[in-house]
């Protein structure tokens, strides 16, 4: 957000300030950066920018009541302008405050009502929050007075049950056919019609619409496949060799990671493990290995583990538990981290974090295919999400991560298929939470009721009873999924 600042009479030493301020918050200085904008604030107490910035690096330093403290000032400093209260709503869902998250949402659109972006950003709001009907309805007002808005199309059919007489297949079609519809759109109305025509049980019309969208944003994010596995490799290759003992008594919060590929069925297992009265779900959070890039370095130089110190790791875990009592206010207890990638860095866990538990969730690789080929990622992750045999190498490229720290980390992963969880839920969800490192309540067997928000695209699916439902889902498209089979080779599927 712009700081929407209206005062001109700065002089060259306030500009010099700010521009001190800015460079030191890019470089990543913090505290200075902090105290910098914070004098700017002292002499200048209307000034929205700095409180802005103060708020950017308070989130970023786990304090969350500072940061939404200074977001709240910045929409009293600036009542009228709907990004300042677009970026409090953001926040405030972000840490699950999800009904002041509404309110603000309303004031956002109360002082833009014609923006289509501040009613899209709460319909998708009341979707996280399992409000699907007021989300619903938004969407199709919405839609009326902005039918060629594809990205309307998207988040409507997170839930929606179409018909083939409904007004909006009706449109969405039409619209397909539109010469004028650009990759963005394309790649949006793509994905929802996939899923129309899959409700409509046309499963012959799916694929031709989910390869229209999956080109259409692979044009958009291009993947590096060569880069990506030479990242994976060094991260793996800096931990071989050290001593993956835990270096010390269990931290708190204790971290549980659920580890998986996308669509696996991790989300499933965290809500899970969050029925437990002394568990917090923390979703794809990713400061385990966020932070190890910033303090240990990027993959190609990233310091080996044998070479990083015990206060080192221990300011490393600090930095996890800081940021995860941050997003969950867990302070204590357990909390589950379910962030992508985190196979590659199961050594420094291990070693850094002790008490950490490492749950692996599996699933039929041609199952975990069709769900990634079929959903829309946020643009830009995942890339290889979007063509079948790239998929078939970022599986296999998972599971050898975890074929190696199965063998360097005898006994710590506790390993779960996802069919075997919603075949026989009662004895998987029991053997989950011992390896959580949790004593067993019977609320672990009702994951549906689990009331936080939703931040991933299971935020329909989670929100059901475990069935196994959606078991071999693949055989429906096996001709389609050649190209992902071809890939696969001669590896076993199980």
């Amino acid at each position: 957000m712009r700081p929407g600042i209206t005062d001109k009479a700065g002089t060259t030493d306030r500009a010099a300030a700010v521009a001190r301020a800015r460079d030191l918050q890019a470089q990543g200085r913090l505290d200075e950066a902090a105290q910098a904008w914070g004098a700017l604030l002292a002499a200048e107490p209307r000034f929205a920018e700095a409180r802005i910035h103060l708020s950017t690096i308070a989130f970023e330093q786990g304090d969350r009541d500072a940061c939404l403290s200074h977001l709240r000032a910045v929409t009293e400093l600036l009542p009228g302008d709907p990004r300042a209260w677009s970026t409090l709503a953001a926040r405030l869902r972000h840490f699950g405050l999800g009904d002041e998250a509404l309110r603000a949402s309303d004031a956002a659109i109360a002082c833009d009502p014609k923006s289509v972006r501040y009613q899209a950003d709460k319909a998708h709001l009341l979707q996280s929050l399992g409000q699907f009907d007021a989300a619903e309805r938004a969407l199709l007002r919405l839609l009326k007075r902005h039918p060629a808005e594809t990205d309307l199309y998207r988040l409507l059919m997170t839930s929606r049950r179409v018909s083939k007489t409904d007004p909006v297949l009706r449109q969405m079609l039409a619209l397909w056919k539109d010469p004028r519809l650009n990759d963005t759109g394309r790649m949006n109305l793509g994905f929802a019609l996939s899923q129309a025509m899959e409700q409509l049980g046309e499963t012959r019309r799916v694929f031709g619409y989910l390869d229209a969208a999956n080109a259409a944003q692979a044009r958009l994010a291009p993947n590096d496949a060569v880069a990506r596995a030479e990242q994976a490799a060094a991260t793996i290759a800096a931990q071989d060799g050290a001593d993956l003992t835990p270096r010390g008594p269990a931290m708190e919060p204790r971290p549980v990671f659920v580890v998986g590929m996308p669509r696996s069925g991790t989300t499933l297992v965290e809500r899970i493990i969050a029925r437990h009265g002394a568990a917090a779900a923390g979703g794809e959070m990713g400061h385990a290995l966020r932070r190890a890039r910033l303090r240990f370095g990027p993959p190609a130089s990233m310091t080996p583990l044998a070479e990083i110190g015990d206060d080192a790791l221990a300011d490393w875990a600090a930095d996890w538990a800081r940021l995860a009592t941050r997003d969950t206010g867990a302070t204590t207890g357990v909390v589950t981290d379910k962030a992508m990638m985190t196979e590659q860095i199961l050594g420094l866990i291990h070693r850094g974090m002790p008490g950490a538990r490492i749950i692996v969730v599996h699933r039929d690789p041609r199952d975990i295919a069709l769900s990634i080929y079929r959903n829309q990622f946020r643009l830009g992750q995942h890339r290889y999400a979007n063509a079948l045999p790239d998929i078939a190498e970022a599986i296999k490229a998972f599971r050898a991560a975890i074929a190696h720290w199965r063998a360097r980390l005898p006994g710590a992963l506790h390993e779960i298929r996802y069919e075997d969880l919603v075949a026989e839920p009662e004895a998987q969800t029991r053997a989950l939470i011992a390896a959580a490192g949790l004593d067993w309540e019977d609320s672990c067997l009702d994951p549906a009721s689990e009331t936080g928000s939703v931040k991933t695209l299971s935020v329909a699916q989670v929100r059901q009873p475990i069935h196994g439902g959606r078991r071999q889902a693949w055989r429906k498209y096996e001709t389609e999924m050649q190209p992902f089979i071809d890939a696969w080779g001669d590896e076993p599927w199980h």
